[in-house]
């Protein structure tokens, strides 16, 4: 007979839920601002980022006085940043369902590019996987009535591009959390200059404020904590394939907080990005086990 659950798996499945509705919660509450009007792009990405910034630099400030901060990594910086902007102009006009599939979908398929460019072999399976996951995108953004914003598309592929190669530059990082600290840190003089470059545009209500540090200091800031908590029991693979959850959570929530409609395009869509994808990992992690 089987014992009951060990208290530090349920720890780590907790940790993990709490991550995963976290990053969720980043599209949803972006959609939510920007879909209302309540707050320019431009000034949720940064106050996004100050808000980030604060909570991490807060949480690292003890050991930083005891130990010193680690150095610049200025390519992480620029990705963050990037990752940060683009994701939040492109939800000017993308759903979050379908902003958050365009996302993650990218990001693994940046990944796996990666993957393959270092030298890594796929199988015929992970090769199947991998053209399902592209024909899913293609077919997402495919024109048509239900196709999502052109821009709007580019815009969050590329913000996926940056947060892939973020990952693949994290995984270097002695301390993932205070390289993630540094990282928001450096990016707010980056972020105060895009913002006045946008100075024209500025539009912030009080609400609009509010769910941006939300999603900075909370969905963000504290959301990354929950993850590197979690990824202490998790291996790369379980880590990778839990977070495809995501687009699936967000697009749940677009439905029931923010009234957006599920089309058939984005169902088919997502069953073959998402499956493409977890078959890929599966069969990596068949590879490695």
């Amino acid at each position: 007979m089987n014992g009951p659950p060990d208290s530090s798996a349920i720890k780590i499945l907790l940790l993990t839920v709490i991550a995963m509705l976290a990053f969720a919660a980043n599209s949803l509450l972006c959609r939510l601002a920007l879909g209302q009007g309540l707050i320019d792009a431009a000034s949720f990405a940064s106050l996004r980022i100050v808000s980030g910034a604060l909570v991490l630099g807060l949480m690292m400030w003890p050991a930083w006085r005891s130990r010193g901060r680690a150095p610049l990594n200025q390519w992480a910086v620029i990705t963050l940043f990037f990752y940060m902007f683009f994701f939040a102009f492109a939800y000017r006009s993308l759903g979050a369902a379908t902003g958050a599939l365009i996302l993650f979908g990218s990001v693994q398929l940046t990944m796996f590019s990666a993957a393959l460019r270092i030298g890594e072999r796929f199988s015929g399976m992970a090769w199947t996987g991998l053209v399902l996951a592209v024909a899913g995108l293609v077919y997402l953004v495919l024109p048509g009535v239900t196709a999502p914003d052109p821009l709007g598309t580019l815009l969050m592929t590329v913000a996926g591009i940056s947060w892939g190669f973020y990952s693949l530059l994290g995984r270097y990082a002695p301390d993932p959390l205070e390289a993630t600290a540094n990282n928001f840190i450096f990016c707010v003089p980056l972020a105060m200059l895009v913002s006045g470059a946008f100075l024209g545009e500025l539009h912030v209500t009080s609400a609009g404020l509010l769910i941006a540090v939300v999603s900075g200091a909370l969905a963000s800031g504290l959301g990354y904590v929950v993850w590197y908590a979690a990824l202490r029991g998790l291996t790369a693979s379980r880590a990778a394939t839990v977070q495809l959850s995501v687009p699936a959570i967000a697009a749940l929530g677009g439905v029931v907080f923010l009234g957006e409609g599920i089309t058939v395009r984005l169902l088919l869509s997502s069953a073959a990005t998402l499956g493409g994808i977890a078959i890929v990992l599966a069969q990596r992690a068949r590879r490695t086990g």
